[in-house]
């Protein structure tokens, strides 16, 4: 399987890496995710690229991390089972009450 490469400047400094064919674009996005990043981090002018990509990393996986708890909890199967169970039992019903209201009419 042949792949693509991208160079990403982050820190100033320049790195190129593979990624599948069509991924591109997709990894200059995240690359620039990580330069904005560390455009937030003047704190840190003057430590070293490794440390300075260090804290950034540690703040995107924080970030991810939120948005993670934030999102609904996931169902596990048993309780999505009975949850499906549950809505069909109430869409039984009111097709019954609808079947009868015709019935009467």
């Amino acid at each position: 399987m042949s792949s693509s490469n991208v160079t990403l400047e982050i820190a100033g400094r320049r790195f190129t890496t593979a990624c599948a064919p069509g991924e591109e674009r997709h990894i200059e996005g995240l690359g620039r995710s990580i330069s904005e990043k560390l455009a937030q981090l003047d704190s840190l002018r003057g430590q070293s690229t490794e440390r300075v990509l260090l804290y950034a990393s540690l703040l995107l996986a924080d970030e991810l991390h939120e948005a993670q708890k934030a999102a609904a909890p996931p169902i596990d199967d048993g309780e999505q089972a009975e949850t499906l169970e549950k809505m069909a039992d109430r869409l039984e019903a009111i097709a019954q009450r609808l079947e009868s209201g015709r019935a009467s009419a």
